[in-house]
């Protein structure tokens, strides 16, 4: 494996989640594997889950680490080229990736949807320019249309928890204040999909996720039928795709609630976090036994550690 930006980067999806429950049973065992290594990690937007887990994962494994924030930290940089850089942006991008590309092994890097034009979202020029100019093995750890560390870690979480071989997978679409990107929806669809879940998808009218990565699920805008039967209910906002970035309905029926998990088959609730209480979901359900989010999110550093162990196995 060569990078890790997308399942398509994944030779065989099994072999990793093997490697993933490894890591998790005996977390020590290769702490040799990444000495004298370095991993850097770049943020252009906030995390707590990601930052952790993957520093964590890093050192388990015997990797330095060096973590940075563009304008904050490092100049802030300029993506689009044949520009004059008379603005705020003091250094290019691609000087920035080949210089941090001479000084780490493994580039990590973080970069959100901008909400505003879909195309150029959707190109993920920055992450596709750190590939392009590093000149080092790139992990997402987020872009602006998927988050595969998170559905790396979402698949362990439902593999372990699972009663039957097919489990029916709920992903519902649930209120928020904000407009949200589809990095994680589409991410998760993608990754349930391949597992051959039986997924079932569940939003209002025009919140339709791209169909590249929803293509064999189940999509209905019936939330209750939805989660008739269910083994997993996973909620999560996202703004419109096709009315690129619009918050276009704030309903709080849809609002995950012990009336609804009701419905389901004793299912498990996840969430990739952070969460809004009482929007996403109330506090009831947030505290139930039917929650696991807290092992979910435990699972991101052997994911992670998956993921650093693959690529380091493979120089």
């Amino acid at each position: 494996m060569n990078h890790f930006t997308a399942l398509a980067d994944v030779p065989d999806l099994a072999l990793l989640l093997e490697r993933a429950a490894e890591c998790k049973r005996t977390p020590n065992a290769w702490s040799s594997l990444g000495r004298g290594r370095t991993l850097g990690m770049v943020f252009f937007n906030p995390s707590l889950r990601t930052r952790v887990s993957a520093h964590r994962a890093a050192t388990l494994l015997g990797i330095d680490v060096v973590s940075m924030s563009p304008g904050s930290d490092t100049w802030l940089l300029e993506t689009r080229d044949g520009v004059v850089m008379d603005g705020a942006a003091a250094e290019h991008i691609r000087e920035a990736a080949a210089v941090l590309g001479r000084y780490v092994d493994i580039l990590g890097i973080r970069s959100f949807a901008q909400l505003t034009n879909r195309d150029e979202d959707y190109a993920e020029t920055i992450l596709e320019r750190f590939v392009a100019c590093a000149g080092v093995p790139v992990i997402s750890l987020e872009s602006a249309t998927r988050h595969p560390l998170q559905s790396l870690a979402d698949m362990l979480t439902i593999e372990h928890f699972k009663r039957t071989s097919r489990p029916r997978v709920v992903l519902s679409w649930a209120p928020h204040p904000k407009a949200l990107p589809q990095a994680v929806p589409n991410s998760f669809a993608e990754w349930a999909i391949a597992m051959g879940y039986e997924l079932v998808i569940t939003h209002p009218p025009g919140y339709e996720l791209d169909e590249r990565f929803t293509a064999g699920a189940t999509i209905t805008h019936d939330q209750d039928a939805a989660f008739d039967g269910a083994d997993f209910v996973y909620a999560k906002n996202w703004s419109s795709y096709h009315d690129y970035g619009k918050i276009l309905c704030q309903d709080m029926r849809w609002q995950i609630t012990p009336e609804k998990m009701a419905r389901t088959r004793n299912a498990y609730f996840m969430h990739c976090l952070p969460i809004r209480r009482n929007m996403i979901a109330s506090d009831a359900v947030l505290d139930s036994p039917s929650s696991i989010i807290i092992e979910q999110a435990a699972n991101r550093v052997p994911a992670a550690q998956a993921v650093l162990r693959t690529i380091l196995e493979a120089q």
